[in-house]
């Protein structure tokens, strides 16, 4: 009976959520139209991609797209005056993170091992190795500053397993326990 209702209650929360949140036949879908798409690609709910031009844009290896991030490689602005639009490539490199509500415009080359802070406007290359944000996206600082800076912050107080997540349907009191730590210390870091 505790198995059942467990299982009913994942069932509803998939449904709710959208787990799962990657796409494997829309990703399928935009492979077999001409998209390079890498490995450990992971796309969240209401993420778009230039579905008119699709063979126009390649992600590479451990890339995420958070929340309704947009990969654009045309800008139609002429259309209505030239009758054509515009298209440029786009390019993201291996292990690229790019945050919730994001843009990515035509032409844009995104390095590897990049993240991209959530409402960004990103309309310029992006190098190697850096973490970018802003609307236009700017170099904020280099990958290994931002993430020796954020390791100090993880201290054992901040810091919170996988029974803290949905994944392993968290109960109150430990949901309870997040908040009281976040108002404390401002910060914590879940897995």
């Amino acid at each position: 009976m505790k198995q059942l209702l467990k299982r009913a209650i994942k069932k509803s929360l998939k449904a709710t959520i959208g787990w799962p949140r990657d796409k494997p036949d829309l990703i399928d879908h935009y492979r077999k139209n001409g998209m390079k798409v890498g490995s450990n690609f992971h796309m969240l709910e209401g993420c778009i991609i230039d579905d008119s031009h699709y063979w126009l844009i390649e992600i590479g290896d451990n890339v995420t797209l958070a929340p309704r991030v947009h990969l654009l490689a045309h800008d139609a602005s002429t259309k209505m005056h030239l009758n054509y639009t515009k298209i440029k490539n786009v390019t993201i490199g291996n292990k690229v993170f790019i945050g919730a509500g994001s843009i990515v415009m035509p032409g844009v080359t995104i390095g590897d091992n990049v993240i991209i802070g959530a409402g960004s406007v990103v309309t310029r290359d992006v190098d190697s190795d850096s973490v970018y944000a802003g609307n236009p996206a700017r170099r904020i600082c280099g990958i290994e500053e931002y993430l020796a800076k954020e390791e100090a912050r993880m201290t054992e107080d901040k810091t919170f397993g996988e029974d803290y997540t949905l994944r392993q349907a968290v109960g109150a009191d430990k949901k309870a326990h997040m908040k009281r730590v976040l108002e404390k210390n401002g910060i914590g870091f879940v897995i």
